[in-house]
Protein backbone atom coordinates (compact mmCIF):
# COMPACT_ATOMS: atom_id res chain seq x y z
CA UNK A 1 0.00 0.00 0.00
CA UNK A 2 1.57 3.16 -1.28
CA UNK A 3 1.50 6.47 0.95
CA UNK A 4 -1.41 8.44 -1.04
CA UNK A 5 -3.73 5.09 0.22
CA UNK A 6 -2.32 4.92 3.48
CA UNK A 7 -2.82 8.51 3.86
CA UNK A 8 -6.88 8.45 2.74
CA UNK A 9 -7.33 5.37 5.22
CA UNK A 10 -7.46 8.02 7.45
CA UNK A 11 -9.41 10.09 5.77
CA UNK A 12 -13.45 10.28 6.69
CA UNK A 13 -15.89 12.71 5.74
CA UNK A 14 -17.21 13.44 9.54
CA UNK A 15 -20.89 13.09 9.93
CA UNK A 16 -20.30 15.71 12.79
CA UNK A 17 -18.94 18.82 11.29
CA UNK A 18 -21.21 18.06 7.65
CA UNK A 19 -24.36 18.84 9.51
CA UNK A 20 -23.57 22.75 10.21
CA UNK A 21 -22.63 23.31 6.35
CA UNK A 22 -25.11 21.53 4.92
CA UNK A 23 -27.82 23.32 7.32
CA UNK A 24 -26.82 26.16 6.28
CA UNK A 25 -27.38 25.30 2.89
CA UNK A 26 -31.10 24.13 3.98
CA UNK A 27 -31.92 27.32 5.51
CA UNK A 28 -30.86 29.12 2.10
CA UNK A 29 -34.19 27.77 0.93
CA UNK A 30 -35.82 29.59 3.64
CA UNK A 31 -35.76 32.62 1.18
CA UNK A 32 -38.73 30.61 -0.84
CA UNK A 33 -40.64 32.11 2.30
CA UNK A 34 -39.55 35.08 3.34
CA UNK A 35 -38.54 36.70 0.01
CA UNK A 36 -36.27 38.71 -0.55
CA UNK A 37 -36.96 42.97 -0.56
CA UNK A 38 -33.70 45.22 -2.23
CA UNK A 39 -32.49 45.35 0.64
CA UNK A 40 -31.95 41.72 1.65
CA UNK A 41 -29.90 41.29 -1.73
CA UNK A 42 -28.00 44.99 -1.60
CA UNK A 43 -26.71 43.23 2.17
CA UNK A 44 -26.60 39.67 0.71
CA UNK A 45 -23.94 41.17 -2.62
CA UNK A 46 -22.28 43.69 -0.21
CA UNK A 47 -21.16 41.30 2.56
CA UNK A 48 -20.18 38.97 0.06
CA UNK A 49 -17.47 40.74 -1.39
CA UNK A 50 -16.91 42.91 1.34
CA UNK A 51 -15.63 39.05 3.48
CA UNK A 52 -14.47 38.48 0.06
CA UNK A 53 -11.84 41.62 0.67
CA UNK A 54 -11.54 40.61 4.22
CA UNK A 55 -10.51 37.03 3.69
CA UNK A 56 -7.94 37.49 0.34
CA UNK A 57 -6.18 40.71 1.83
CA UNK A 58 -6.02 39.36 5.53
CA UNK A 59 -5.90 35.51 5.75
CA UNK A 60 -4.45 35.30 2.29
CA UNK A 61 -2.26 37.95 1.28
CA UNK A 62 -1.00 38.90 4.43
CA UNK A 63 -1.22 36.15 7.07
CA UNK A 64 -0.18 33.23 4.74
CA UNK A 65 1.93 35.30 2.65
CA UNK A 66 3.06 37.81 4.43
CA UNK A 67 3.43 40.54 1.33
CA UNK A 68 2.77 43.74 3.17
CA UNK A 69 3.30 44.98 6.45
CA UNK A 70 1.27 46.40 9.19
CA UNK A 71 0.52 47.64 12.77
CA UNK A 72 -0.09 44.85 15.26
CA UNK A 73 -3.42 46.45 15.97
CA UNK A 74 -4.90 46.61 12.14
CA UNK A 75 -3.19 42.61 11.90
CA UNK A 76 -6.14 41.99 14.11
CA UNK A 77 -8.67 43.73 12.71
CA UNK A 78 -7.45 42.32 9.60
CA UNK A 79 -7.63 38.77 11.24
CA UNK A 80 -11.45 39.55 12.85
CA UNK A 81 -13.08 40.70 9.81
CA UNK A 82 -11.53 37.58 7.57
CA UNK A 83 -12.69 35.29 10.57
CA UNK A 84 -16.56 36.64 9.90
CA UNK A 85 -16.16 34.73 6.32
CA UNK A 86 -17.38 31.66 8.97
CA UNK A 87 -13.75 29.53 7.86
CA UNK A 88 -12.53 28.93 10.78
CA UNK A 89 -9.44 30.50 12.71
CA UNK A 90 -6.79 32.85 10.79
CA UNK A 91 -4.24 30.29 12.14
CA UNK A 92 -6.07 27.72 11.02
CA UNK A 93 -6.78 28.78 7.82
CA UNK A 94 -3.32 30.36 7.11
CA UNK A 95 -1.25 27.79 8.43
CA UNK A 96 -2.59 25.04 5.83
CA UNK A 97 -2.35 27.51 2.81
CA UNK A 98 1.03 27.91 3.33
CA UNK A 99 1.26 23.61 3.34
CA UNK A 100 -0.93 23.88 0.12
CA UNK A 101 2.02 25.60 -1.12
CA UNK A 102 4.98 23.80 -0.01
CA UNK A 103 3.36 20.84 -1.25
CA UNK A 104 1.45 21.73 -4.57
CA UNK A 105 -0.40 19.13 -6.89
CA UNK A 106 2.24 16.62 -4.59
CA UNK A 107 0.78 13.80 -2.44
CA UNK A 108 0.16 15.30 0.84
CA UNK A 109 -1.41 18.48 -0.62
CA UNK A 110 -4.57 18.37 1.48
CA UNK A 111 -6.80 19.81 -1.21
CA UNK A 112 -5.58 19.31 -4.81
CA UNK A 113 -8.04 18.33 -7.51
CA UNK A 114 -5.25 16.75 -9.79
CA UNK A 115 -4.31 14.43 -6.64
CA UNK A 116 -7.92 14.08 -4.90
CA UNK A 117 -10.49 14.58 -7.72
CA UNK A 118 -13.12 17.69 -7.54
CA UNK A 119 -15.01 17.52 -4.57
CA UNK A 120 -12.36 16.16 -2.18
CA UNK A 121 -10.58 19.46 -3.09
CA UNK A 122 -13.30 21.80 -3.05
CA UNK A 123 -14.92 21.07 0.15
CA UNK A 124 -13.99 17.11 1.70
CA UNK A 125 -11.00 17.74 3.39
CA UNK A 126 -12.40 20.56 5.16
CA UNK A 127 -15.38 18.78 6.49
CA UNK A 128 -12.73 15.86 7.21
CA UNK A 129 -11.78 15.72 11.20
CA UNK A 130 -8.19 14.96 10.03
CA UNK A 131 -7.75 18.57 9.30
CA UNK A 132 -9.56 19.82 11.98
CA UNK A 133 -6.74 20.93 14.26
CA UNK A 134 -4.57 24.22 13.63
CA UNK A 135 -1.24 23.04 11.58
CA UNK A 136 0.53 25.41 14.26
CA UNK A 137 4.16 24.79 13.24
CA UNK A 138 3.68 26.40 9.72
CA UNK A 139 2.53 29.46 11.13
CA UNK A 140 4.73 29.65 14.54
CA UNK A 141 5.51 33.91 13.32
CA UNK A 142 1.66 34.61 14.47
CA UNK A 143 0.99 31.74 16.44
CA UNK A 144 3.11 34.05 18.81
CA UNK A 145 0.52 36.41 19.34
CA UNK A 146 -2.20 35.49 22.49
CA UNK A 147 -4.77 37.39 20.70
CA UNK A 148 -4.61 35.60 17.46
CA UNK A 149 -4.38 32.57 19.19
CA UNK A 150 -7.78 33.43 21.02
CA UNK A 151 -9.18 34.55 18.22
CA UNK A 152 -8.59 31.49 16.52
CA UNK A 153 -9.88 29.35 19.01
CA UNK A 154 -12.86 31.04 19.35
CA UNK A 155 -13.71 31.66 15.87
CA UNK A 156 -17.42 31.08 15.52
CA UNK A 157 -18.72 34.22 18.06
CA UNK A 158 -17.83 37.14 15.42
CA UNK A 159 -19.86 35.02 12.56
CA UNK A 160 -22.60 34.32 15.21
CA UNK A 161 -22.41 38.56 16.28
CA UNK A 162 -22.79 39.04 12.49
CA UNK A 163 -25.71 36.53 12.22
CA UNK A 164 -27.69 38.15 15.48
CA UNK A 165 -27.05 41.59 14.17
CA UNK A 166 -29.03 40.72 11.13
CA UNK A 167 -31.38 39.57 12.19
CA UNK A 168 -32.57 42.44 14.55
CA UNK A 169 -31.83 44.59 11.27
CA UNK A 170 -33.86 43.21 9.16
CA UNK A 171 -35.41 40.07 10.48
CA UNK A 172 -35.21 36.80 8.92
CA UNK A 173 -35.28 37.71 5.49
CA UNK A 174 -31.94 39.73 6.40
CA UNK A 175 -30.75 36.97 8.24
CA UNK A 176 -31.43 34.72 5.56
CA UNK A 177 -30.04 36.74 2.47
CA UNK A 178 -27.36 38.60 4.25
CA UNK A 179 -25.92 35.77 6.10
CA UNK A 180 -26.62 31.91 5.04
CA UNK A 181 -27.01 32.79 1.32
CA UNK A 182 -24.27 35.24 1.43
CA UNK A 183 -22.02 32.84 3.64
CA UNK A 184 -22.54 29.92 1.38
CA UNK A 185 -21.73 32.05 -1.97
CA UNK A 186 -18.38 32.98 0.11
CA UNK A 187 -18.00 29.61 0.82
CA UNK A 188 -18.42 28.03 -2.91
CA UNK A 189 -16.81 31.10 -3.94
CA UNK A 190 -13.61 30.20 -2.34
CA UNK A 191 -13.22 27.05 -2.51
CA UNK A 192 -13.10 26.96 -6.52
CA UNK A 193 -9.66 28.18 -6.00
CA UNK A 194 -8.65 25.00 -4.85
CA UNK A 195 -11.05 22.59 -7.03
CA UNK A 196 -10.93 24.81 -10.27
CA UNK A 197 -8.32 27.32 -10.87
CA UNK A 198 -6.03 24.01 -10.64
CA UNK A 199 -8.19 22.85 -13.30
CA UNK A 200 -9.24 25.73 -15.85
CA UNK A 201 -7.12 28.42 -17.51
CA UNK A 202 -4.03 29.53 -18.51
CA UNK A 203 -0.13 28.76 -17.81
CA UNK A 204 1.55 31.75 -18.29
CA UNK A 205 4.84 30.82 -16.08
CA UNK A 206 6.17 26.93 -15.62
CA UNK A 207 5.69 26.02 -12.30
CA UNK A 208 5.90 22.41 -10.74
CA UNK A 209 1.99 21.97 -9.82
CA UNK A 210 -1.31 22.87 -12.24
CA UNK A 211 -1.93 26.24 -11.45
CA UNK A 212 -3.86 28.44 -14.07
CA UNK A 213 -5.06 32.35 -14.47
CA UNK A 214 -8.98 32.18 -14.55
CA UNK A 215 -10.28 35.84 -15.50
CA UNK A 216 -13.76 34.08 -14.14
CA UNK A 217 -12.61 33.15 -10.87
CA UNK A 218 -10.49 36.54 -10.28
CA UNK A 219 -13.53 38.21 -10.77
CA UNK A 220 -15.54 35.74 -8.28
CA UNK A 221 -12.71 35.89 -5.95
CA UNK A 222 -11.67 40.10 -5.77
CA UNK A 223 -8.49 39.14 -8.17
CA UNK A 224 -7.86 35.24 -6.47
CA UNK A 225 -7.97 33.96 -9.98
CA UNK A 226 -4.36 34.62 -11.43
CA UNK A 227 -3.35 31.70 -9.63
CA UNK A 228 -0.66 30.91 -11.77
CA UNK A 229 0.93 34.49 -11.22
CA UNK A 230 0.58 33.46 -7.66
CA UNK A 231 1.97 30.30 -7.27
CA UNK A 232 4.87 31.19 -9.81
CA UNK A 233 5.83 34.16 -7.27
CA UNK A 234 3.72 33.77 -3.99
CA UNK A 235 5.09 36.35 -1.88
CA UNK A 236 3.82 39.39 -3.76
CA UNK A 237 0.63 41.83 -2.47
CA UNK A 238 -0.70 41.93 -6.39
CA UNK A 239 -1.94 38.59 -8.27
CA UNK A 240 -2.82 40.02 -11.66
CA UNK A 241 0.31 41.44 -12.50
CA UNK A 242 -0.40 43.28 -15.99
CA UNK A 243 -2.97 45.98 -16.19
CA UNK A 244 -5.66 43.78 -17.78
CA UNK A 245 -5.70 41.53 -14.90
CA UNK A 246 -8.70 42.61 -12.74
CA UNK A 247 -7.71 42.71 -8.47
CA UNK A 248 -9.64 44.76 -6.64
CA UNK A 249 -8.14 43.41 -3.56
CA UNK A 250 -4.87 45.17 -4.65
CA UNK A 251 -6.80 48.22 -5.38
CA UNK A 252 -7.87 48.37 -2.01
CA UNK A 253 -4.63 47.75 -0.50
CA UNK A 254 -3.42 50.83 -2.72
CA UNK A 255 -5.85 52.54 -0.98
CA UNK A 256 -4.85 51.52 2.37
CA UNK A 257 -1.09 51.81 2.10
CA UNK A 258 -1.87 55.84 0.76
CA UNK A 259 -4.16 56.11 4.61
CA UNK A 260 -1.05 54.69 5.80
CA UNK A 261 -3.15 51.40 7.66
CA UNK A 262 -0.60 48.95 5.48
CA UNK A 263 3.06 49.31 4.19
CA UNK A 264 5.96 47.62 1.99
CA UNK A 265 3.46 45.91 -0.07
CA UNK A 266 5.50 43.44 -2.49
CA UNK A 267 5.03 43.42 -6.14
CA UNK A 268 6.62 42.02 -8.84
CA UNK A 269 10.00 43.03 -10.28
CA UNK A 270 10.02 43.31 -14.43
CA UNK A 271 12.39 40.34 -14.41
CA UNK A 272 9.59 38.04 -12.80
CA UNK A 273 6.28 39.51 -14.77
CA UNK A 274 8.19 39.13 -18.02
CA UNK A 275 10.44 36.01 -17.12
CA UNK A 276 8.20 33.57 -19.64
CA UNK A 277 9.92 35.22 -22.60
CA UNK A 278 13.06 33.33 -21.79
CA UNK A 279 11.22 30.15 -22.16
CA UNK A 280 11.46 30.80 -25.59
CA UNK A 281 8.03 31.71 -26.23
CA UNK A 282 7.45 31.94 -29.72
CA UNK A 283 5.56 35.14 -31.61
CA UNK A 284 3.80 32.81 -34.03
CA UNK A 285 1.91 31.45 -30.43
CA UNK A 286 1.43 34.74 -28.91
CA UNK A 287 0.13 36.08 -32.46
CA UNK A 288 -2.63 32.88 -32.98
CA UNK A 289 -3.59 34.36 -29.58
CA UNK A 290 -4.04 37.84 -30.26
CA UNK A 291 -6.29 37.02 -33.49
CA UNK A 292 -8.80 35.37 -31.22
CA UNK A 293 -9.81 39.24 -30.63
CA UNK A 294 -11.14 39.15 -33.71
CA UNK A 295 -14.12 37.28 -35.13
CA UNK A 296 -12.68 37.92 -39.26
CA UNK A 297 -9.74 39.17 -38.91
CA UNK A 298 -8.15 40.31 -42.74
CA UNK A 299 -4.41 39.79 -42.95
CA UNK A 300 -3.46 43.27 -43.14
CA UNK A 301 -5.00 43.21 -39.16
CA UNK A 302 -3.19 39.86 -38.59
CA UNK A 303 0.17 41.97 -39.35
CA UNK A 304 -0.73 44.84 -37.95
CA UNK A 305 -1.01 42.70 -34.57
CA UNK A 306 1.65 40.61 -34.68
CA UNK A 307 3.92 44.21 -35.36
CA UNK A 308 2.55 45.13 -31.89
CA UNK A 309 3.01 41.96 -30.34
CA UNK A 310 6.72 41.36 -31.37
CA UNK A 311 7.15 45.44 -30.29
CA UNK A 312 5.90 44.77 -26.88
CA UNK A 313 7.94 41.35 -26.45
CA UNK A 314 11.08 43.74 -27.53
CA UNK A 315 10.22 46.47 -25.12
CA UNK A 316 9.64 43.53 -22.51
CA UNK A 317 13.24 41.99 -23.41
CA UNK A 318 14.94 45.54 -22.46
CA UNK A 319 13.38 45.67 -19.39
CA UNK A 320 15.18 42.22 -18.07
CA UNK A 321 18.33 43.13 -16.46
CA UNK A 322 21.10 40.80 -18.64
CA UNK A 323 22.70 37.74 -16.55
CA UNK A 324 19.92 37.75 -14.40
CA UNK A 325 18.78 34.52 -13.55
CA UNK A 326 15.32 33.36 -13.95
CA UNK A 327 13.38 33.58 -10.51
Amino acid sequence: MNSLAIARNDERISFLRSVPFILAHVVCLGAIWTGARLSDVLVCIGLYYFRMFALTIGYHRYFAHRTFKTSRAFQFVLAFLGTLCTQKGVLWWAGHHRHHHKESDQEADVHSPTIRGFWWSHVGWVLCSKYEGTPTENIRDFARYPELRWLNRFHLLPPIALAVSLYFIGGFSMLIWGFFISTVLLWHGTFTINSLSHVFGNQRYKTTDTSRNNWLLALITCGEGWHNNHHYHQNTANQGWFWWEWDPSYYLLKLMAWLGLVWDLRTPSDAVKYAHLRYGVEERAILCKSSRFFARPSVARVRAAGEKVREAIAAAREKIPVGEPVP
